[in-house]
């Protein structure tokens, strides 16, 4: 498990510490904000985090409910990652990267077919 510190630059005392486990729940809470989106489950729950020095790299692999725009979806995503990370934590978002996997049929839908 990593731990990445933040000493404040404006000459107080003291430093903040996160472990990427923080990241990745801010990020898994950013995404379930978006409607009609899942993230993949299991363990890495779809997530992939890598810290740079100009920045965080996420990867993010979703499924889409029927009948929602992908593209809209993913730049929803994208936005609410960014603007998440970025305000709980006072780190840069470098880029984030959504790979949509699959589109969930809901129930109502795959009885229609």
């Amino acid at each position: 498990m990593a731990l990445f510190k933040r000493v404040p630059s404006d000459g107080q005392k003291g430093k903040v510490s996160y472990n990427s486990g923080i990241v990745s729940g801010i990020i898994s809470l950013a995404v379930s904000e978006i409607e009609g989106v899942e993230l993949l489950p299991g363990k890495k729950r779809g997530l992939k985090l890598y810290f740079e020095k100009d920045g965080i790299y996420a990867d993010i692999s979703v499924k889409v409910d029927y009948g929602y725009n992908v593209p809209e979806v993913a730049f929803k995503i994208q936005q609410s990652v960014k603007h998440n990370v970025e305000a709980m934590t006072k780190y840069k978002v470098a880029k984030v990267d959504v790979y949509v996997v699959g589109v969930e049929l809901l129930d109502r839908v795959a009885e229609q077919l």
